[in-house]
This record gives structure tokens, C-alpha cells and sequence, in this order.
């Protein structure tokens, strides 16, 4: 069991002859009980002061804890997040492709249909152009027949009656 500054100040000596001066052996015991008590309150403050300090350590150990957690679900959370997009992208890209197709084949489908028309506009213009030039050539063949003149001269005829 450790002294105390109490002990120290209770303990007797046995008196002897030619022994130590009573009154310097016990101003030195004063001494030595003043430095005691000084270091036994210097002792309990370090020790309030290591329990304080070890409880930021736990403070902070936990901080630690709880921040490398986060960070581990932060990454998780991130590597789905990089997985989900890329599914995502890849989904888009299909459905861009699909949609890509679709219009190709329209356009070739419209284009072939606008071909067919046009062939079809083609042959029916000339078709037109061949009627009509039949047409303007019969009229053109009545017009310089000699019966118009015979027709003029009766009509002047009939008129002049």
C-alpha cells in the first residue's frame, strides 16, 4: 500500500541518545510532506488529464470508425452508381440503334416508293407528251387541209345573202 503525506506525518521515531536533531529531522518531514502532496496532486491532475485525453482518442477513434465506413459505403455506393450508368448507356445506345434501324428502313422504304412514283410521273408525262403531240399534229394536219378555204368562201357566201 502506497504512503500517504498523513503516514508521513504520524510516523514517530524512537528517541535515542546522540540521535538527530528532532527539530530538523521533523522540518525536513514537512518538507518531504509538502513535495508528496505536491506530487500526489501533480499525479491525480496527469491522470485526469490522460482519462480526458483518452476519451478524445476514443472520440476521435470513433470519428475514424465511422468515417472509413462512410467512406467504403461512399465507394460502394459509387461503383453502383458507375455500374447502373453504364447499364443505362448501353440500354440507351441499343434502343438509339434500334431506332437508327427503323429510320434507315423508312427512308429506304419511302425512297423506293418516291422512286416507283417517279418512274410511274415519268412514264405518264411522256405518255402526255406523246397524246398531245398526236393531238397538235391532227389539228395541224385539219388546218392545212384545202376544205378550210372551200368552208371560208361558203361562209362569206352565206353571209353576203
Amino acid at each position: 500500500m502506497p504512503l500517504t503525506p498523513l503516514d508521513i506525518h504520524n510516523k514517530e521515531f524512537a528517541r535515542s541518545f546522540r540521535g538527530y536533531d528532532e527539530d530538523a529531522v521533523n522540518e525536513f518531514l514537512d518538507q518531504v510532506i509538502k513535495d508528496y502532496e505536491a506530487i500526489i496532486r501533480e499525479n491525480k491532475e496527469l491522470q485526469n488529464q490522460i482519462l480526458a485525453l483518452q476519451e478524445r482518442l476514443d472520440h476521435f477513434s470513433n470519428i475514424e470508425e465511422t468515417l472509413s465506413k462512410t467512406i467504403i459505403v461512399a465507394q460502394e455506393a459509387a461503383d453502383e452508381v458507375r455500374n447502373n450508368a453504364k447499364k443505362e448507356a448501353q440500354l440507351v445506345l441499343k434502343e438509339a440503334e434500334k431506332n437508327a434501324d427503323r429510320i434507315i428502313n423508312e427512308s429506304l422504304t419511302r425512297s423506293r416508293k418516291i422512286s416507283v412514283e417517279t418512274e410511274e410521273l415519268k412514264k405518264q408525262a411522256s405518255i402526255y407528251r406523246t397524246r398531245f403531240r398526236t393531238l397538235l399534229e391532227a389539228q395541224l394536219e385539219l388546218l392545212q387541209d384545202d376544205g378550210w378555204k372551200t368552208l371560208d368562201h361558203d361562209r362569206v357566201l352565206e353571209l353576203e345573202k
